[in-house]
């Protein structure tokens, strides 16, 4: 007689996926034109936010030492008004005031890089010296081989 399949275990490889490692927002958010993107990003930013839009935009004027409304604020977020742009210093007062560290990840994966957080970095430069490691040993054996075959 077959037995009931077991359907409380996880399923290691159907149920379960890894931590994401890298920061970055959503494929959907950086798709289209750069201003377009910029404004869902800031968007998105807020949404996912649990501070109102006047907390947030009150924080980032504390950050950056200048008044910031939430018009303003509002009018970054907004595709149609596309005179108004976020200033570099703003998009990081946004990052500090939502906690949104997707934000990070967006401009280094335009030129293909990623964001991670920095207790992963001691593990990838171990990896990149292991990495080096096995290249030295795969060109000594080489050398080593031809030196022996010269004999």
């Amino acid at each position: 007689m077959a037995r009931a399949p077991d359907r409380i275990t996880l399923d290691l490889f159907r149920d379960w996926e890894p931590p994401s490692v890298a920061v970055g927002p959503g494929d959907a958010e950086t798709r289209g034109p750069l201003d377009l993107v910029i404004t869902r990003l800031i968007s998105a930013a807020i949404k996912k936010s649990e501070r109102s839009r006047e907390e947030i935009a009150q924080q980032m004027g504390a950050y950056l030492g200048r008044t910031i409304s939430k018009d303003t604020l509002d009018a970054w977020a907004s595709p149609s008004k596309t005179n108004n742009r976020i200033p570099l210093d703003a998009f990081v007062a946004l990052i500090e005031a939502t906690g949104d560290h997707d934000l990070l990840g967006w401009l280094p994966a335009q030129h293909g890089y990623v964001v991670v957080p920095a207790r992963y970095a001691d593990l990838i430069e171990l990896h990149l010296l292991e990495e080096r490691e096995a290249e030295i040993a795969r060109r000594k054996a080489a050398v080593q081989a031809r030196y022996r075959g010269g004999r």
